[in-house]
């Protein structure tokens, strides 16, 4: 099955008639719909991080099993993720330049979940998801200060998983 990226016409294109589409550039806080079996895996979206707004207040908690809800987002969220069903395993990594540290903070199905140092600076959370509705927000430390980013979406389990798992 393919990842269906919403706003991404040229994507939609190659997943339903499997021809090339002149390539263009990726657009930044793409919305997702995901099923199991997707294609490419990883699944990859990219965004700014940061904002005016604490974490803390967005998880409507300081801290969750997965980690701390710290940093500051914007009030709206940076991607929507739709997952069509269930995924006994799914990773969700953000992935920054080396030079900055970034947060994130996820709300769906079952409650809200945090992180900040899922693999060294970069934040992200793995394991059992339901099927639903996701809102994904990253953070930066500082507050208005904006990193660009990379999610990495995957099925794929590593052999020796990180600690922050959901």
């Amino acid at each position: 099955m393919t990842a269906i990226v919403t706003g991404t016409i040229s994507s939609l294109l190659v997943a339903v008639s499997g021809q090339s589409q002149p390539t263009q550039p990726q657009p930044i806080f793409d919305n997702v719909t995901i099923r199991p079996k997707f294609a490419p895996d990883p699944l990859t979206i990219r965004g700014i991080s940061g904002g005016s707004v604490s974490a803390r207040e967005i998880a409507g908690r300081a801290e969750t099993p997965t980690g701390p809800c710290v940093g500051f987002v914007d009030r709206p969220p940076d991607h929507t993720i739709v997952l069509t069903a269930f995924f006994n395993y799914l990773s969700l990594e953000v992935q920054s330049p080396k030079d900055t540290d970034t947060t994130i903070v996820i709300k769906g199905p079952g409650g809200s979940w945090c992180n900040d140092e899922f693999d060294g600076k970069n934040p992200g959370v793995a394991g059992q998801w339901l099927a639903g509705t996701y809102q994904i927000w990253v953070g930066s430390y500082q507050k208005d200060k904006y990193h660009p980013y990379t999610i990495k979406i995957s099925e794929v389990e590593l052999l020796n998983p990180g600690p922050f798992r959901r």
